[in-house]
């Protein structure tokens, strides 16, 4: 059986994996791995189709948490409300630097994304690997928010994209 500091991680609760997003733990299984038995949490993201296994004692170190807080989920919404701000950086090293927040799973960082990359009517267009980039943070955030908030995927992205707009 788990510690209970392991424990906090409760079947049917959804939670956060940096590189993956939003999911939903389906339960604890016994498995043997080189000779060791080991605890494995089983975790279903279900926009990728996916189920992940984790070892419990490496959950927290590979980043795994529960969702957001709605108070951090505020800060992130305060965030995306921000002036964006242009960095004339090429865009190799920007993607780079986006890439890196989205995959830290922190919404906070991955708002700074979404309403730097977020475009309004009045502004230039953007490259088909910023639009690409862009719909990946708003997709991560949109999940969390989603989760937290009890509605759909869709209808969260639309609700971030109006907070933006209002902005």
């Amino acid at each position: 059986m788990a510690r209970k500091s392991e424990s906090s991680f409760e079947e049917g609760d959804f939670v956060v994996y940096p590189t993956h997003g939003v999911g939903r733990i389906l339960g604890t299984e016994e498995r043997e791995v080189a000779g060791m038995k080991l605890e494995m949490l089983v975790v279903r993201f279900e926009h990728d189709r996916m189920t992940l296994r984790v070892p419990m004692e490496k959950a927290r170190g590979l980043g795994l948490r529960t969702l957001s807080s709605k108070k951090q989920m505020e800060q992130a919404i305060t965030t995306l409300q921000g002036k964006a701000k242009v960095r004339r950086t090429m865009w190799s090293r920007r993607a780079q630097e986006y890439e890196t927040k989205i995959k830290s799973g922190d919404p906070v960082s991955i708002a700074e994304v979404v309403r730097d990359l977020h475009r309004r009517t009045n502004q230039s267009e953007q490259s088909y690997s910023e639009r690409q980039m862009y719909q990946a943070a708003l997709e991560r955030l949109a999940r969390e928010f989603a989760a937290i908030e009890k509605i759909d995927q869709d209808a969260a992205a639309l609700r971030l994209e109006d907070l933006m707009d209002a902005a």
